[in-house]
């Protein structure tokens, strides 16, 4: 569904874009995450044919957005972090303006409207002018806006940038109707683990570079660095700290003893953890919890960025 192939784009002796490679199937949902400056509205920008690589092609449902311009814009729905609406005008007729756009019959329109507008929770601002709307009320019109065509892609940039939580929510929710739907979705975000959970795949992009691509669990498996481990004894823990600290590939044990706990960094495979806590059994430590803390797509990001800035 959407192909990119060496994907550059240069300003003078700036690269903005390095040979970006990505293939996503029909109905996948992608999240893109990166620092501001990273590529990501770049690479949205050059998807949306509003702006031409300097080398490299991407193709959407087969068409290139280098060659067939046009075509890709009758398969795709793009949504900027940001960008104006026609303020004078009320909600129903900002849709009916771009339907007429993209052709769409009055009769055509007159069904479709009121559909998009239950859809993103604005049927009850049907007649509100948009300039009266809320942010997050003028962010779900935008989407309704991209959806007016009925896109087999959506291709939304920061879609709750700015927005309260509550908007968030709402916002959320609405992308998590258009996956069920088939749609194919790649959002960018700073927000992404809000919207972990409805993310089929992940991208991480920094200095115009893809580093990582995967879902969740691959990401993790690529990071570089050490797990955080929390122990659980029912009792000596000075004996516990002993036994770990023996250990080479643990560092910065720090006790808990209030709750009876150890935290500390190790360096090791899962089986070697599997071994560990085999040897610290038979070592006379009573032990009844041993857990690695889950890093989330936040942490993930910036082990991985980090990562790379050393390289």
């Amino acid at each position: 569904m959407v192909d990119i192939q060496g994907l550059t784009k240069k300003y003078g002796s700036f690269t903005a874009l390095d040979h970006l490679e990505l293939t996503l199937n029909e109905g996948v949902v992608f999240g893109f995450v990166g620092a501001n400056g990273a590529g990501k509205s770049t690479t949205f920008s050059i998807l949306a044919t509003l702006l031409s690589p300097t080398s490299g092609d991407a193709y959407i449902n087969g068409k290139s957005v280098v060659r067939e311009p046009k075509e890709v814009r009758k398969q795709i729905g793009y949504m900027p972090d940001f960008f104006g609406v026609y303020d004078q005008l009320k909600a129903d007729e900002y849709l009916d303006f771009y339907g007429a756009s993209y052709g769409l019959s009055a009769a055509e329109r007159k069904v479709l409207i009121p559909q998009l507008l239950e859809l993103v929770n604005l049927t009850h601002k049907r007649y509100e002018y948009v300039d009266l709307l809320s942010r997050g009320m003028k962010q779900r019109l935008c989407l309704a806006r991209s959806l007016i065509h009925d896109p087999k892609v959506l291709i939304l940039d920061e879609p709750a940038s700015g927005l309260d939580p509550r908007a968030r929510v709402e916002m959320r929710d609405i992308l998590k109707h258009l996956k069920s739907m088939g749609k194919t979705i790649l959002i960018s975000s700073h927000i992404l683990p809000e919207l972990a959970e409805m993310c089929d795949e992940i991208g991480v992009i920094d200095n115009g570079k893809l580093i990582a691509h995967g879902n969740v669990a691959t990401i993790q498996e690529q990071l570089q660095g050490d797990k955080r481990i929390i122990v659980k004894v029912m009792n000596e823990m000075e004996k516990a700290r002993a036994f770990f600290e023996e250990n080479p590939m643990i560092s910065s044990i720090e006790a808990i003893p209030e709750n009876n706990e150890l935290a500390f960094n190790y360096r090791g495979t899962t089986q070697e953890q599997v071994n560990l806590l085999r040897e610290a059994l038979l070592s006379g430590i009573p032990i009844y919890s041993l857990t690695e803390e889950e890093k989330d797509l936040e942490d993930v990001f910036m082990a991985i960025t980090k990562g790379a800035d050393a390289e």
